[in-house]
């Protein structure tokens, strides 16, 4: 059998495109999930680069279905692809950990150690005192990079065990609210991102 022949044959059509459908979905829901996730962040060069792409996987995929209308399989195939690359696509981009977040502190226990020991690691920190439903506390604020938090969590409970802490997504800082390795690396970033479009 030439090669030509296999995209032909019956059992190609009937397992073949079924995969590559699958693999297909997989791929560009995986890039569509990050390029979301990228949005929310203000990512705004790297997310339309991210959907370039994802478009033209898409266009594969669904050209294909709407070719073998016939074969409930290509359904399945692509609705399997759908569910796997939203997961992918969520699982990779908590692994890349991209952005900056700000943790807020709350503690009855004096934070001054804490806070030493944030500042010792080169985070900027902001201790507020504040009132608490049953009396004075602290707040500590500090914006670190999300891939530094598994770091930042267990200095909170050595510290201060019964601390109650949040930690959020930020979608824009000021240059001077981060570490200078932190704004050096954030300069960088934006530069590379622009380099092409200056051009």
């Amino acid at each position: 059998m030439e090669f030509a022949d296999i995209f032909q044959s019956e059992a190609f059509k009937l397992y073949g495109i079924p995969l590559l459908i699958c693999l297909a979905r997989i791929t560009d829901v995986t890039i569509g999930t990050m390029r979301i996730i990228f949005i929310s962040k203000g990512m705004k060069y790297l997310a339309p680069f991210l959907g370039f792409f994802e478009i033209c996987i898409w266009l594969m995929a669904i050209t294909q279905v709407m070719e073998n209308l016939t074969h409930i399989a290509n359904f399945f195939a692509y609705a399997l692809g759908y569910s796997i690359g939203n997961f992918l696509g969520i699982f990779i981009e908590g692994k890349l950990a991209i952005g900056t977040v700000v943790v807020r502190i709350i503690t009855k226990k004096d934070s001054q150690a804490l806070a030493a020991k944030l500042r010792e690691g080169g985070h900027s920190v902001t201790v507020l005192d504040a009132e608490g439903n049953t009396g004075s506390v602290n707040v500590v604020f500090t914006v670190i990079k999300r891939s530094d938090v598994p770091k930042i969590l267990p200095i909170i409970l050595h510290y201060n065990p019964n601390a109650v802490y949040s930690i959020e997504d930020i979608r824009f800082i000021s240059e001077h609210g981060l570490p200078s390795s932190e704004a050096k690396s954030k300069r960088n970033i934006i530069n590379f991102l622009t380099r092409g479009i200056r051009k």
